[in-house]
């Protein structure tokens, strides 16, 4: 309820000052007019007052009425140049009306701010063909007025038309933000969970067939069902943790630092990972480091599913520019790409890194991924 009383006196005090400003602009043209015909012989105090802060409120209604503040602009400053016609009021005449123009052109649709300009240029080119005599002076002021109009609505136009432009790229870079994120967050929970029902699946279909004949490998196998689901609630829980802080750490996965890990859980799963390190081994750049490990992880996931075999090697190569990550098998793979959504996630990161990778049944069977992923300069 407070709420809502705050909103209403802010209307109730917004609707009063418009009511004042339109009084004012209703009042501006006779008072401007007598104003300046008090002041034929000299401008004092009291003449200059009262159309001061009328020019004011007037200036101000702008912004909430731009036609009906320009007319009360129009009326009067054309009143007082047929009263004065010097080239004092002229100038102002020119600054006021030329200054609406721009305010009009910079915050109102086109169509109201051709009106303004329309409007403008026509009085003011009748109030030179009414004022100046025949000759090269009327010729310069009718072009000084024909142009000076224009260049403020252009000026006013291209402010605004710049200010949209520059909102128009500020929302798309958002929506690509918003886009990339769920992307990668698309990409972490297809990785995560693969691996985790994938082992879960496979050590399910062994404790069934074993759980009459050989009660221990059964337990063997629920106590690693119940590890993998555990770490992977765990790995939802801090992405979800991470999600609420906002914070751009990645939180799912160490990185090659979890690849001990991923080993022991496949090798759960019956296949037995041969993890082969060449090169300087050295610290990654974050992105870097978790790609190689999403592959990894993805790559020995499909082996598990769908190679039909009881190891794979993996292979991770430092070199000074790029770090190669290999995973291999011998199983009765798929004869071409598989289906799915993994492949494409390890192509899209490794894309993102300006890297590249290979994916095929290898010549003397089973499956091999390659992925080369430069070490620095090369992220896009």
């Amino acid at each position: 309820m407070g709420a809502i009383a705050r909103y209403l006196r802010r209307g109730a005090n917004s609707a009063a000052a418009t009511a004042l400003l339109v009084v004012s602009a209703v009042v501006y043209p006779p008072v401007l007019f007598f104003s300046v015909h008090s002041g034929r012989s000299g401008f004092g105090l009291v003449e200059v007052a009262p159309s001061a802060v009328l020019t004011l409120a007037v200036l101000a209604l702008v912004r909430r009425a731009p036609l009906f503040a320009l007319a009360a602009l129009l009326t009067a400053w054309t009143a007082a140049a047929l009263e004065m016609p010097k080239p004092e009021i002229a100038l102002l005449f020119a600054v006021f009306v030329d200054g609406a123009v721009a305010a009009i052109a910079l915050t109102r649709p086109r169509w109201v701010s051709l009106t303004a300009l329309g409007a403008a240029i026509t009085v003011q080119l009748a109030c030179v063909l009414v004022l100046a005599d025949p000759g090269p002076v009327l010729t310069l002021l009718l072009a000084v007025a024909a142009l000076a109009v224009p260049l403020a609505w252009l000026g006013g136009a291209t402010v605004r038309q710049n200010r949209r432009h520059a909102q128009e790229l500020a929302e798309r870079a958002a929506a690509e933000a918003v886009a990339a994120e769920r992307l990668r967050i698309a990409r972490d929970l297809h990785d995560m969970v693969a691996h985790s029902i994938g082992v879960i699946a496979i050590q399910a279909g062994v404790g069934g067939r074993v759980i009459d004949t050989q009660p221990a490998e059964a337990r063997n196998a629920l106590a690693a069902i119940e590890e993998s689901s555990r770490e992977t609630l765990a790995g939802l829980r801090r992405m979800l943790g991470a999600l609420r802080r906002a914070d751009p750490v990645d939180a799912l996965t160490p990185g090659l630092a979890g690849l001990d890990r991923l080993v022991r859980t496949t090798g759960d799963a019956g296949v037995a990972v041969d993890v082969r390190w060449t090169g300087e081994r050295r610290d990654l750049p974050a992105e870097v480091d978790l790609a190689a490990f999403r592959i990894v992880q993805e790559s020995v996931t499909n082996v598990v599913r769908h190679a039909r075999t009881g190891s794979c090697r993996v292979s991770l190569g430092f070199g000074e520019e790029e770090l190669v990550v290999e995973v291999a098998d011998e199983g009765a793979g798929p004869s071409g790409e598989p289906a799915g959504y993994g492949l494409l996630g390890m192509r899209e990161r490794t894309g993102l890194l300006g890297g590249s990778l290979t994916a095929g049944p290898r010549e003397t069977g089973g499956f091999r991924v390659e992925a080369r992923l430069p070490l620095a300069g090369t992220a896009r």
